[in-house]
């Protein structure tokens, strides 16, 4: 069974930087499309990004595109999500999770494993 875990979240001012992890605590990343999921307090879940199983084709949401880089390393099993200039409203928890297939896609139904959340604070 695939256990997800990220890490790499906090707190930072606007304009700051973190980089995200997410890795497999059980099983491993390679076999799977990884996306990076959010929720913000009373918000719904919103995708961030996805990336294939190759580490073709990412996708990102309009709101992150040009701040936000997600790759993967499959020799160390690690997904990232490199967040740059962020903002206020990156406020949140972000998910990592896996879906069956090569492609990612930003549909959170079709992703089947996930991992407890990092947080993710942006202020001044």
């Amino acid at each position: 069974q695939l256990q997800l875990v990220e890490s790499g979240g906090g707190l930072v001012q606007p304009g700051g930087s973190l980089r995200l992890s997410c890795t497999a605590s059980t099983g491993t990343l390679d076999d799977f499309a990884i996306g990076w999921f959010r929720q913000a307090p009373g918000g719904d879940r919103e995708a961030v990004s996805s990336i294939s199983r190759t580490g073709y084709t990412p996708l990102y949401a309009d709101s992150v595109r040009g701040r936000f880089t997600i790759s993967r390393d499959n020799t160390n099993g690690t997904v990232f999500l490199q967040m740059n200039n962020l903002k206020p409203g990156d406020t949140a928890t972000y998910y990592c999770a896996a879906r069956r297939g090569l492609i990612g896609t930003m549909s959170p139904g079709e992703f089947f494993s996930w991992g407890q959340g990092t947080q993710v604070t942006v202020s001044s």
